[in-house]
């Protein structure tokens, strides 16, 4: 194994006089915080009300689909943004850089929740997820790659940088399912789905009056698509949409198994993406060295996302049907309930954010991090357990389960996005970063799965099971902690 840096390394050489205007990060940080924040509002918000929007009944305003698979639905659609930052990073990488693809991306979002507001029925339900499902790939990653151009790759200060970016999604997490959540008890479902349009336009016009201060890399297409090589993956992209076309019409594709068919995608994807980078002749042996090493840890995050995401199937039906929303005589919008978690995240995240840059290097690695991210998720799943068999469960039984959900989550979720750049190799740093998002897809899709044996009247078995599987993920990680830090080759 080679003990020199890789270009990437070199490239990432920290400047002498770095840039320290946005409490110490750099300034341009705060304008991405910005942009981040209103499309997480729009994301959030519609998924605030998505689940309720599909098994709610047609007189309430629902389509009226089975609650089973809507929450399968939903899962799928999850796994299914996530999945398709592949082909956002795949484009910024060869075709247009991360700059242009997150522009571009805005407007698709923004088109999306119009279609959920003004298009009918189950048309614009299939359209308007179809896009946000497309934007919201192509400008997750390239969000995230964005922030990890403003810092080398050895500057302490990235995982502080990044809890900080994590915090103005969080900002948007909270707001956008308050906002819709009124508003689709109040006037309606399709009002609250224009309001996350409103929320998209601001992001888009926050980004483009400040696209232009972003450091030159971020212009840049890392490995350019040769032109002989375009009409082939023209051809592939139309051969692609034309065999879903077909699946659907012969209906292999269906509402029903959706959940399964992207669960399989993505697993497919995964380790077609990982031989990708490994087998690549211009990777070199110390940045592969440190992809093998993320495998653990894609792993891990999979498992993990498999029970946060729960917050918008299980937790969503949970918080509808057996909590006990009366405060002051007035019962809140099931949709609050998703508000919780990020307003944890906003009052620890700076705290996670200043503990890990005080530490500096004697903070704990990342499968350290991971590890406790894991044994914490499946204490808040056990947490469920005292609860099971109550006519109506009290708010605060969701508030302190929820607080263990934002400990795990800050352990792992921006530590995670900041080891994606970190490990990345020179020709795939954005691509690096969908790797990442795959095992959040993959997580995403098995909480669409996992919902289905969920039981409100025999809840016991599902929470025990579920939290014993995280905390012995968790346990196994820790135990592996010292090859797998070999194998990161000096990243921490």
């Amino acid at each position: 194994m080679s003990s020199q840096n890789s270009p990437a390394d070199q490239a990432t050489a920290p400047p002498k006089n770095p840039d320290t205007a946005f409490f110490g990060q750099p300034k341009m940080l705060l304008n991405l915080f910005s942009v981040e924040l209103w499309e997480r509002f729009s994301f959030y918000g519609m998924q605030g009300i998505l689940a309720y929007y599909m098994y709610y009944s047609i007189t309430q305003g629902g389509l009226g689909i089975d609650q089973p698979t809507a929450l399968g639905i939903v899962g799928a659609y999850g796994g299914g943004v996530y999945l398709s930052t592949i082909l956002g990073a795949w484009v910024a990488d060869r075709l247009m850089g991360s700059e242009k693809v997150l522009f571009y991306s805005a407007i698709m979002i923004m088109a999306g929740h119009l279609s959920l507001a003004l298009v009918p029925g189950a048309a614009g339900l299939a359209l308007g997820l179809i896009l946000i499902g497309v934007g919201s790939g192509g400008l997750k990653a390239n969000a995230t790659a964005l922030v990890g151009s403003l810092y080398a790759k050895d500057d302490n200060r990235r995982d502080a940088g990044f809890s900080i970016f994590y915090m103005g999604i969080n900002i948007g997490g909270l707001i956008g399912p308050l906002a819709t959540g009124w508003l689709q008890v109040t006037y309606g479902f399709h009002v609250g789905f224009a309001a996350a349009a409103v929320g998209m336009a601001f992001g888009l016009l926050q980004y483009g009056l400040t696209r232009k201060n972003l450091p030159q890399s971020a212009h840049e297409i890392p490995n350019p698509l040769p032109r002989a090589q375009y009409g082939k993956f023209i051809a592939l992209a139309v051969g692609g949409v034309a065999l879903v076309v077909v699946a659907v019409t012969l209906k292999l594709i269906t509402a029903e198994n959706l959940k399964w068919v992207i669960v399989a995608v993505v697993i497919v994807a995964a380790v077609a993406y990982f031989a990708v980078i490994l087998a690549n002749k211009t990777v070199t042996g110390l940045e592969r060295s440190r992809v093998f090493s993320f495998i653990p840890l894609f792993l891990a995050s999979a498992v993990f996302w498999s029970l946060f995401q729960q917050q918008f199937t299980v937790i969503a039906l949970y918080s509808d049907q057996r909590l006990d929303r009366t405060i002051l005589g007035w019962e809140i919008p099931a949709s609050w309930v998703s508000s919780i978690n990020p307003v944890f995240i906003i009052i620890l995240a700076g705290v996670f954010a200043a503990l890990w840059t005080k530490w500096g290097d004697r903070q704990p690695g990342t499968p350290v991090k991971f590890s406790v991210a894991l044994v914490v998720m499946g204490l808040a799943y056990l947490s469920f357990i005292p609860f099971a068999g109550m006519a109506m469960v009290p708010m605060l039984a969701i508030v302190f389960i929820l607080l263990l959900f934002t400990v795990a989550e800050l352990m792992l979720s921006p530590v995670g996005l900041s080891l994606a750049t970190k490990l990345a190799p020179a020709a795939f740093q954005t691509q690096m970063v969908a790797l990442f998002f795959l095992s959040v897809a993959l997580g995403t899709a098995m909480s669409g799965v996992l919902a289905q044996w969920y039981n409100p009247a025999n809840e016991t078995p599902y929470f025990l099971a579920i939290g014993l599987v995280s905390i012995a993920f968790g346990a196994a990680l820790f135990l592996a902690k010292k090859p797998i830090k070999k194998l990161m080759a000096g990243v921490r």
